[in-house]
């Protein structure tokens, strides 16, 4: 799985540098019109986001297939 920036140009999202497969289904988050970017999480989902942004800095990862295999998808 590969996390990648584009832009819309005519309509059609570009993405510099990536080599996508034609055909491929791809996900794509868009910003509130407003431009408002924020969001809000319960004290739970708060502590649980911590947590993990502490996990990542320490180097405690683990790679996205396994992460999807864990799931059942097909990697």
């Amino acid at each position: 799985m590969v996390m990648a920036t584009g832009t819309v140009v005519d309509g059609k999202i570009v993405v510099p540098g990536e080599s996508l497969r034609e055909g491929i289904q791809v996900t794509v988050l868009v910003p509130e019109p407003s431009g408002e970017r924020s969001f809000e999480l319960g004290p739970k989902a708060e502590a649980a986001l911590l947590e993990s942004i502490r996990e990542a800095d320490a180097g405690e990862l683990i790679n996205g297939d396994e992460v999807l295999r864990e799931l059942g998808c097909r990697v």
